[in-house]
């Protein structure tokens, strides 16, 4: 997908210096233990593609795992940095590497890391968002040793989907000084959608979030892809790997996850 494409993490850097604190990471930790409650994390090697503000990378190193991090942002680098020290991390990651899951020498660097594979591999909400979802996808699956895990989650295809990604178009391509006033244009409609879905205050947030940047994320997060959890689990499983566990988004458009294991 050609143009120019959202600055993640410059949204991860304002939720991190203006709504991150010990809540939101227990939170977080909640999420990702349900998620990942049948892996074994204690010692395992842990692989987190795209891991924006890093809440699920230092949940993993909390539970144990030796943790290793790829994303395209080289400021999320620097906010994994400052939120770990935020939330009583004393060890950084040394294996952080700034980088694309589409990109040879990328991969590459990686693989030095974990040569026989990694025991989890996890991606939470990024892979659609490389505009190329589906290579993404394949390179992610091969990073995972055999018997070990891939844990995704991805956009669910919906009726509305081509319309947000006119939207997320529109984003991108307009001038820095009208996105703000774009996204906060969008605030009462998401808010209203997700009660009328959810039946839920959207304000209380899950895996450690904050409503306004999640706004700012949904309305400008281009590239943009989607897939039925039919199209995902066939495209993993012909890749060698058996569907362990889903769980639908909580609205249309929001992200099914997923864990397979590799035969």
């Amino acid at each position: 997908m050609p143009g120019p494409a959202f600055d993640f993490g410059e949204n991860w850097k304002g939720f991190s210096e203006h709504a991150l604190d010990a809540a939101h990471f227990r939170q977080a930790q909640d999420h990702f233990s349900a998620l990942v409650a049948q892996l074994p994390l204690a010692g395992s090697t842990f692989l987190d593609i795209g891991f924006g503000q890093g809440l699920s990378l230092l949940a993993a190193a909390r539970a144990g795992a030796k943790v290793h991090g790829l994303d395209i942002n080289p400021k999320c680098r620097q906010v994994l940095i400052d939120n770990a020290r935020l939330l009583g991390h004393d060890h950084i990651p040394d294996e952080i590497a700034v980088g694309s899951v589409l990109d040879p020498q990328s991969l590459a660097t990686v693989r030095r890391w974990a040569p026989d594979g990694f025991d989890i591999v996890h991606s939470w909400g990024v892979l659609h968002h490389t505009g190329a979802m589906w290579d993404a996808i394949s390179n992610a699956c091969a990073l995972v040793r055999p018997g070990g895990h891939l844990v995704l989650a991805i956009y669910n295809r919906h009726w509305s989907s081509p319309y947000w990604t006119a939207i997320k178009r529109l984003y991108v391509g307009s001038p820095v000084s009208i996105r703000k006033s774009l996204a906060l244009s969008f605030v009462p409609i998401i808010y209203l959608a997700k009660l009328l879905v959810t039946r839920r205050n959207p304000l209380r947030m899950t895996r450690g979030m904050d409503f306004y940047y999640d706004v700012v994320d949904w309305v400008g997060g281009y590239p943009y892809e989607f897939a039925t959890r039919t199209e995902i689990e066939r495209f993993v499983t012909d890749r060698g790997f058996v569907a362990k566990q889903f769980k639908p988004a909580n609205v249309p458009t929001g992200c099914n996850e997923f864990v397979f294991a590799k035969r």
